[in-house]
């Protein structure tokens, strides 16, 4: 019995960090649950394609490619459906509709139009997200926001490590249901959110009477261009934080090669047990870390994650032991929920009230550019050099980018601190 009461006990300390949350958040959680519990396509989209469809690899590969540029079109209509309209209504309308156009994929005499309609359904996706980031904004301050935000990476990572399972029996034995499982899940989860989660989106009253505030949450009257332009801090940690896109891109590209470079026949098979660790990590490691880094300010702690992936990445090359190899699995995997857990808290803090869906539409995209160019870019290199090149490389960004984020951090706090001197001498 004392053995269960401390088990219990370290649980509720554990978890105890996720209380005291607005209610709807709790919701979201379950919601985030669900929906990636439901994601069945993507993960299986390429051998869709080629094995059911016979689609060549050239035509798969492009046919992917197409589907990161239809996001972006649908993440810029989002973002200003979600701050016109509000919330809730642009991600049941986005939702519901790509949900919906999974249905006829599963029937067979609907074969051909696979393709279309995989293609409308990620753009109506793409203008959900916005609202969903947004509405995650408006339900948190400040002060709460990493909680939330770990909470929502944490279901998101639950819901897609046995979502991901389902899905691989659902692909050898019964394909149809990769689609209309799909879209169950994305209809019950927007069901949920439309009974239960009230609009968030600030009254115009909430957001006037943030001018004047000096809050980084400050509104602001003018275009997109110029509320961006009005946070400059904001702009650069953006900047910064696309090239540890761009590093972490390499644990889907160089990273299985490397592993086949170096344990032959043996390697696609270490290479997925590394990503099945990575995954374990992620889930268990997520509220701990979290706990751990909570009293930091948000950029301090994306600074650190910039060197796990250092260490993490840049041992990679000389990683000729599988020890070595689950060694800096570890490290980058630190690196990677460090940055989740307070990369997206710092980006909230720093958007304007009255810009939130249109800046959770542009900054990922800016974001995203690091991890889109990743694998051509090391390609080249790696054409033109060798494998062992890409990892100095990466190291070095990794290391680069985390001190300026650093740095940054400092002279924001110096920024901070002379505009609230200003303020007092005014008085």
């Amino acid at each position: 019995m004392g053995i269960q009461t401390r088990i219990i006990s370290s649980l509720n300390g554990l978890f105890g960090v996720y209380r005291g949350l607005p209610k709807p958040l709790y919701t979201l959680f379950t919601i985030t649950i669900v929906n990636s519990m439901g994601i069945f396509v993507f993960p299986f989209l390429t051998l869709y394609l080629t094995s059911r469809l016979g689609m060549n690899q050239t035509d798969a590969g492009t046919f992917l490619f197409i589907i990161s540029l239809l996001y972006i079109p649908g993440n810029f209509i989002g973002g200003k459906l979600a701050d016109r309209f509000g919330r809730k209504k642009t991600m049941i309308a986005g939702q519901v509709v790509s949900a919906a156009l999974f249905i006829p994929c599963g029937f067979s005499a609907f074969s051909a139009l696979v393709p279309a309609l995989v293609l409308a359904s990620v753009f109506f996706d793409g203008i959900t997200d916005p609202a969903r980031s947004a509405m995650m904004t408006d339900l948190t301050t400040p002060e709460n926001r990493r909680t939330a935000f770990s909470l929502h990476y944490l279901g998101h990572n639950l819901g897609f490590a046995v979502g991901s399972l389902i899905a691989g029996f659902l692909f050898e034995h019964a394909s149809s249901w990769l689609f209309w499982g799909n879209a169950i899940a994305g209809l019950l989860a927007i069901t949920i959110l439309g009974f239960t989660v009230p609009e968030t989106k600030p009254t115009q009253a909430q957001i006037d009477a943030t001018i004047g505030s000096g809050s980084t949450e400050e509104a602001h009257k003018g275009t997109l261009l110029q509320a961006l332009m009005s946070r400059p801090f904001l702009i650069l940690f953006t900047i910064l934080t696309t090239w540890y896109g761009f590093v972490y891109a390499q644990h889907r590209f160089a990273l299985p090669l490397q592993a086949k470079a170096f344990f032959g026949t043996s390697g696609a098979a270490i290479y997925g047990s590394m990503m099945t660790l990575n995954a374990a990590l992620v889930i268990f490691l997520s509220t701990p870390v979290m706990a751990w880094t909570k009293k930091w300010k948000p950029i301090n702690a994306v600074a650190l994650a910039g060197f796990f992936y250092m260490i993490g990445f840049g041992m990679i090359g000389r990683s000729t032991t599988l020890l070595l190899m689950y060694a800096s699995t570890m490290l980058w995997t630190l690196g990677e929920i460090v940055n989740a857990t307070n990369e997206g808290a710092y980006v909230a803090n720093h958007t304007p009230i009255s810009h939130r869906g249109r800046f959770n539409a542009i900054l990922p995209f800016i974001g995203g550019l690091g991890w889109m160019i990743s694998p051509p870019v090391t390609g080249k290199l790696i054409d033109l050099t060798s494998l062992g090149a890409v990892w100095p490389m990466i190291g070095a960004i990794a290391g680069i980018s985390a001190m300026l984020i650093w740095v940054l951090g400092k002279v924001e706090d110096q920024s901070l601190a002379q505009k609230g001197n200003l303020v007092e001498l005014g008085k």
